[in-house]
């Protein structure tokens, strides 16, 4: 099987699996996840590890069009507008994960030193923070879910993985330090990593200023798509270069060309809505590549890890909603039932992972944090949209009761097959 067919028979799966999971209600990525591991190495072999090793650039430029994405919701208007309250709320949230599952893990390492190390501990701590907005969009959408808890949520979620990804940037560069054996030095753990944010910042922000003149020029939706992608890609790229020492973060690079972009020109929106239509079938791959590389044998071996990540996450975020709310005096259903419904955990948690599984230095631990990621996700799709509909639901902010397609189409079945038989 060559690659480009592999990835084709890939993405027929990855639809098959989509309808799938529209019976019952779950998240595309769930489908595309479970997709992956079904052509990958360790079921029928669709994509082999040589097929993966070939394509692997394809998520590589998902993962810059999903950070870019995510910068193009930040207007400095909108931030304005959100307020004390959230923020305090969305800073919390992060923070908590971030301490549960790293205190946790380190209980863990103290028990048993061969379990994990200190550089895999920092990175699965970092990507506790990311949460996964999209499936609590399909349960607020598809509910109808209107009250405080919903109006914190939505713009918690949104600010949440910017965030994540400087908690991120941050410990990725510490984390190469120590895995690398190089010596452990003030430059090496904090100047280092603080130039690589800076530098990917103000070169995003440059790079976002120049899109948006760019724009001006071009009036055309297809020209103003193409520059998109090219400055995009051009950011991704430059992440390869060494500049100063060190390596920019195409996560970060990406998100604040999507930031400066938005906030240069009015019509952000508009232009942004161009990009949407067609990155849907790069993402697919993106997580259709991403399950292929969950290796199966080595499930059991970091099982008791990935409990542990599972539980201390669940705890730290939603202590830290908690926390926030009570700070911030908000609705007493907020801080009961806001923690629980920032499970959900996708796309960022993934792209972190597999920047992780890209760089040389990481090599040893990588396998283990994308399996432990990828299994959590699995766990956070399935369960997590269902908390959050439950949680809506006690908060008494859901309007409609709404049913599973799969109901709706076994009854249609009886029916018909009731019609038949008289």
């Amino acid at each position: 099987m060559n690659a480009i067919l592999g990835v084709a028979l890939a993405m027929v799966f990855g639809l098959i699996l989509n309808r799938v999971m529209k019976l019952f209600n779950l998240p595309n990525v769930t489908g595309y996840l479970i997709a992956g591991i079904l052509v990958g190495p360790y079921c029928i072999n669709l994509l082999n590890t040589q097929n993966l090793s070939d394509i692997s650039f394809i998520s590589t430029i998902a993962l810059g069009f999903i950070a870019f994405s995510i910068g193009g919701e930040f207007k400095i208007d909108s931030i304005k507008r959100l307020g004390g309250k959230v923020l305090t709320i969305t800073f919390l949230q992060a923070f908590g994960a971030v301490a549960f599952v790293i205190s946790s893990l380190f209980v863990v390492q103290a028990i048993d030193p061969t379990l994990i190390s200190t550089p895999a501990i920092l990175l699965l701590s970092a990507i506790a923070t990311a949460t996964a907005p999209a499936a609590t969009l399909m349960v607020v959408r598809q509910y109808k879910a209107k009250g405080p808890v919903t109006e914190t949520l939505l713009p918690v979620v949104a600010f949440d993985d910017a965030i994540g990804l400087i908690v991120f940037a941050i410990c990725f560069g510490v984390a190469k330090v120590l895995a690398g054996g190089g010596e452990i030095t003030a430059k090496a753990i904090v100047l280092n990593p603080l130039l690589e944010i800076v530098l990917s910042l103000g070169i995003g922000c440059v790079l976002g200023l120049i899109l948006a003149f760019v724009c001006k020029l071009f009036k055309s939706r297809a020209n103003r798509l193409s520059a998109m992608v090219a400055t995009v890609l051009i950011a991704v790229g430059l992440c390869q270069i060494e500049i100063l020492g060190v390596h920019m973060s195409s996560l970060l690079i990406c998100m604040m060309v999507g930031a400066a972009f938005t906030n240069a020109r009015k019509d952000a929106v508009i232009i942004l809505d161009g990009q949407e239509r067609w990155t849907p079938p790069l993402f697919m791959l993106f997580f259709v590549i991403s399950g292929a590389t969950l290796d199966l044998t080595i499930i059991p071996y970091i099982g008791v890890i990935g409990i542990v990540y599972i539980v201390f996450r669940s705890l730290g975020k939603y202590s830290g909603a908690y926390l926030g709310g009570l700070i911030t005096k908000s609705d007493k259903n907020v801080k009961n039932y806001l923690g629980i419904t920032l499970l959900p955990q996708a796309g960022v948690a993934i792209g972190m992972a597999q920047t992780v599984a890209s760089e040389p230095a990481l090599q040893t631990i990588s396998q283990s944090i994308v399996t432990v990621v990828l299994c959590a996700t699995l766990f956070y799709e399935i369960v997590g949209p269902l908390l959050t509909k439950i949680c809506l639901q006690r908060a008494g902010e859901i309007t409609e009761k709404g049913k599973l397609p799969i109901v709706d189409l076994i009854g249609g079945l009886k029916e018909k097959l009731s019609k038949k038989k008289a």
